[in-house]
């Protein structure tokens, strides 16, 4: 029995032999039906849902091949975002508002996913305006990977004074007296960064489940439906998943999530893999929430900090021999892995390894990849092509294009990372946002830096042979993915037999204006045949949520990418002032019904 049919849209199905479909129909979570609305409106039933698309743009879900949303969404609700706010001052009064209403002993935590490029003011604020706007209420701010700001109150929670050292390839900044200012630099060792955060409160279990649904109903009013997660820095298996888990037992997760293991203990890097193969295997789980295998960290001494403000940093001799070890257990059990790759002097090494291990353990298909390949060179290139091996890129060059072009020079930025020449070699390639803790979750600012080559602060980076066109751009967001989780042919696509995922746009991306395209939301995004988010007049359809967990949660007042004006439109309404203005919904901003509602 058709459960669902949606006609009366301009579909990119993204199927060649099908490419321009008006209608489709769902059953038991798949896809049973696409082509005109004539074909397929005869299929319903009376017990049939048909929803009428009005002629908008509707795209297969939108899947993030590299995004933290295991850790991202544990805490959530605790994090105050400046994604997507155009200015300082408006970034400052929602720090301000919400630092008034976050109780002791919790942290007001701005904790990536903007840069200071994308400010009116083009700078980060002073360690003297954040002691003016919270003298009391720690305050801890991340600034890519490259530095954090602490007020003093902060300072005090961790305990830094002046007989604190500088961690390895980190530094406390202080003052004439010897006292920590506040500022924390990776130099460029960014664990002191994260180690700062992981002082602070966390969320109970509890609010924790709270927080990851908020967090997966944001991703899919963005349109996104799936999500490769890449482990992280204090994201340990099986402990820090079992909230992810118990998500998926009741039916809960609204994003699919495909996930790898990072280990957490440097020099036990190959003894956690080993348990771990004894646990889990890759593929193990269910559609919507699966084992993916090993990465993106496989061993620490391969990590190549991507500070693009300090030099390249050297890796630790040792690395070959821990890397081979633990790329031969995975090799041997056929886990596919990731590597996190900034530098192709890394990549280098690293495939001087994987080229070793696979003479003697040939890797046959197995799906093993880099993360980010920001400088790989043609000859890199065509050894991974040559391996088998993918490429997973992420627009953090649109957070740091500046900073690049300042150390290595525009001509360089110009191939950072070297899409065009990377689809030419054949590579699987596809795009995510390595949200949230560098650039944003929000996947069409990815999609705009792959069609502009612009970073978030105007800068052209790329010539018209780096950039891609649009619809090159959304199949690295959606059927190029599936190579990376070892889903091919399951989703991706508007097609039958297809996973039943996919998102109604509130503009056309095909035909808005380039600079438009970073502000496009859903109206209406399905994940198997099931509404998880609706706007406007598409609203009632999906389930509502549990208010955010705890009352002082930003996410009721802030949880959502912010579109231009937006920051200032929500301070505003925040003191008495009533705002009625247009959107690109079909309800008005500030209204129940429309997309900008998020409270």
């Amino acid at each position: 029995m058709t459960e669902l049919i949606v006609h009366n849209a301009r579909i990119t199905s993204l199927d060649r032999s099908n490419p321009s479909p008006q209608a489709l129909a769902v059953e038991g979570g798949r896809i049973t039906a696409v082509g005109r609305d004539e074909d397929v409106l005869p299929l319903r039933t009376a017990a049939t849902r048909v929803i009428d698309a009005a002629g908008r743009r509707l795209i297969p879900g939108l899947i993030d091949s590299h995004i933290h949303v295991i850790r991202g969404g544990l805490n959530y609700n605790m994090e105050l975002r400046w994604d997507g706010v155009r200015s300082l001052a408006d970034a400052m009064a929602m720090l301000r508002r919400q630092v008034a209403i976050t109780p002791p002993p919790q942290w007001v935590r701005v904790v990536g996913g903007f840069t200071e490029h994308q400010f009116a003011e083009k700078r980060l604020p002073t360690l003297d305006e954040l002691n003016q706007v919270a003298p009391e209420t720690p305050v801890f701010i991340l600034h890519l990977y490259d530095r954090a700001l602490l007020n003093r109150a902060a300072l005090r929670a961790c305990g830094y004074t002046r007989d604190t050292p500088d961690p390895p390839g980190a530094a406390i900044e202080r003052d004439a007296r010897g006292e920590p200012t506040g500022l924390l630099l990776a130099k460029p060792n960014a664990m002191i960064l994260y180690a700062t955060l992981a002082k602070g409160p966390k969320l109970p279990a509890e609010y924790q489940y709270n927080s990851s649904r908020h967090f997966m109903r944001e991703l899919n009013r963005l349109g996104v439906t799936g999500a490769i997660d890449a482990g992280g820095g204090f994201q340990n298996y099986p402990d820090d998943y079992q909230v992810i888990e118990q998500l998926s037992r009741d039916d809960h997760l609204t994003v699919r999530i495909a996930y790898n293991l990072f280990p957490q203990r440097p020099g036990e890097e190959l003894a956690d893999f080993d348990r771990w193969a004894k646990l889990v295997q890759p593929g193990g789980g269910t559609d919507a929430l699966r084992h993916n295998g090993a990465g993106e960290m496989l061993v620490f001494s391969a990590a190549d900090f991507e500070d693009f403000r300090e030099p390249r940093p050297e890796l630790d001799p040792k690395m070959e021999g821990q890397l081979e070890r633990v790329v031969r257990l995975l090799a041997a059990n056929r886990w596919p892995w990731r590597l996190h790759a900034t530098y192709d002097e890394t990549i280098s090494r690293a495939l001087d390894v994987f080229e070793r291990v696979n003479r003697d353990i040939p890797f046959g298909g197995l799906h093993w990849f880099f993360d980010h390949a920001e400088t790989i060179s043609p000859r890199n290139i065509e050894r991974v092509a040559a391996l088998g091996g993918g490429v997973a890129i992420q627009h953090r060059m649109m957070y740091q294009g500046e900073y690049f072009v300042k150390r290595y020079g525009a001509r360089a930025a110009e191939q950072a990372p070297p899409i065009a020449r990377m689809r030419e070699a054949g590579l699987p390639l596809a795009a995510g946002t390595d949200a949230t803790r560098v650039a944003s979750y929000n996947p069409w600012v990815s999609l705009s830096w792959l069609v502009t080559g612009k970073t978030l602060g105007g800068l052209s980076l790329y010539p018209n042979r780096n950039r891609l066109d649009r619809e090159t751009a959304l199949r690295l967001w959606t059927e190029n993915a599936t190579w990376f989780s070892n889903e091919e042919g399951k989703k991706g696509r508007i097609e039958t037999g297809m996973l039943a995922d996919f998102a109604l746009l509130s503009a056309d991306y095909f035909s808005v204006a380039e600079s438009e395209i970073q502000d496009i939301e859903s109206v209406l995004t399905v994940v198997g045949g099931r509404v998880v988010h609706g706007a406007g007049s598409y609203s009632e359809l999906a389930p509502p949520l549990p208010p955010a967990m705890p009352d002082w949660s930003p996410v009721r007042a802030f949880g959502r990418y912010q579109r231009s004006g937006d920051a200032s439109r929500t301070i505003a309404g925040a003191a008495g002032t009533a705002h009625v203005e247009p959107c690109a919904g079909d309800g008005f901003w500030g209204s129940a019904g429309c997309p900008c509602w998020a409270f």
